[in-house]
């Protein structure tokens, strides 16, 4: 392995991707000459943490709205073309361009004149990321597959998407799961000297994320009324983060009486979600539609069942009946009668939460790294 290869990675936004910074902090280990091109970063990045460094911002990311869906909202991302510059002065090497974006069009092109090779890595898949629909989307993402040496989806479903969606070729596509967690990032900003402590009936199922229609709160909240016309209300339900939702979910809440049920936490620092995690029972994940979905992998670094849409990326993590139970969030009384399991058996959060302990365990910021430096061996020597 040459450790002196210059490595760029072309990632438009990593607004929500504070666990990119472990993995980096590995991957540098063995590439100290990188450098990770974004033009937006996560609240709160710490450019002095360990992997932070290779962080380099460029322009300013911008989404514009195409299309509303009921699931993703179609976009089209607008990045700088000051990367062009960059890539000029660094001259890499090897190139990782995440899916299909402006970025990944340069790189394209300017592979030709500066000679790099091109990795293309994929989140996820689902029907409004894909754009199997659109023809012209189809037609230029498949004129930049031609040009990348190798793939590195994250999920199979991402993997099908490149093979069967673009036509890349199956040995050259390499299906590592690199967006994972990392339990001490989510602890990092925790004051040591006030712990916190939440006091509400148990057991406790978790929500983490945006409150908006697409994250399937509102089929959550169903769950919990069929729940209560079946006599259950001895348990809670703790909402995390912020959105334009909310108001209309609050409006629901006092309509159908779930106000005991139902608590609101706002907003949390990334660095201080661990604590959360640590005291509720199970988590719940009733997405409509994600490429991938990280807080049920965070929920199971520490130890946590997860009940996971089906319309989810990480429902391929998901076990059923061995760590949680897949659902369909189109259909309420199927997230209601998994929640009444762990209502009826007290201790089976407790049983299949060391299950999602146990497979969670191998999948780390370690070995994300080390297959990212796998898949760059194979791409530089042209072993495929």
């Amino acid at each position: 392995m040459n450790e002196n290869l210059r490595i760029a990675w072309l990632i438009p936004s990593v607004e929500l991707g504070a666990y990119w910074q472990p993995v980096l902090a590995e991957f540098t280990k063995v590439f100290p000459q990188t450098k990770f091109y974004t033009g937006l970063v996560w609240p709160g990045f710490d450019p002095s943490v360990p992997g932070s460094q290779a962080i380099e911002l460029v322009g300013e990311m911008k989404s514009v709205e195409i299309t509303k869906t009921e699931g993703y909202t179609r976009r089209l991302m607008v990045v700088s073309p000051g990367i062009v510059g960059k890539l000029l002065q660094f001259k890499p090497q090897v190139v990782l361009a995440q899916a299909f974006s402006l970025w990944t069009l340069l790189a394209v092109l300017l592979k030709p004149i500066l000679g790099w090779r091109l990795i293309i890595i994929y989140d996820g898949s689902s029907p409004n990321s894909d754009f199997r629909d659109s023809i012209v989307r189809s037609l230029f993402r498949r004129f930049m597959a031609a040009f990348a040496e190798t793939f590195i989806p994250n999920s199979y479903g991402a993997k099908d998407y490149l093979i069967d969606g673009l036509g890349a070729k199956p040995e050259r596509v390499f299906t590592k799961m690199y967006l994972v967690p990392d339990a001490e990032t989510l602890q990092q900003t925790l004051d040591k000297d006030q712990p916190i402590n939440l006091s509400l009936p148990r057991p406790i199922f978790l929500y983490v994320g945006r409150i908006s229609p697409r994250k399937g709160i509102k089929s959550l909240l169903e769950a919990c009324h069929i729940l209560q016309t079946k006599g259950y209300q001895d348990y809670s339900l703790l909402v995390i983060g912020t959105g334009e939702q909310r108001p209309e979910l609050e409006s629901y809440i006092a309509e159908k009486g779930l106000e005991k049920q139902v608590y609101w936490q706002g907003w949390v620092d990334y660095g201080q979600l661990g604590a959360y995690f640590k005291q509720a029972d199970v988590f719940v994940f009733p997405t409509l539609e994600d490429i991938w979905g990280m807080v049920p992998l965070e929920a199971m670094v520490f130890d946590k069942p997860v009940l996971c849409s089906k319309w989810a990326g990480a429902a391929e993590v998901v076990v059923e009946g061995e760590n949680g139970y897949i659902f369909d969030p189109y259909q309420p009384a199927e997230l209601a009668l998994a929640m009444q399991r762990f209502l009826d058996q007290p201790n089976l959060a407790s049983f299949m939460g060391a299950k999602s302990g146990q497979l969670i365990a191998q999948h780390t910021p370690q070995a994300a790294a080390q297959s990212f430096v796998e898949v760059i061996e194979k791409t530089w020597n042209r072993q495929f």
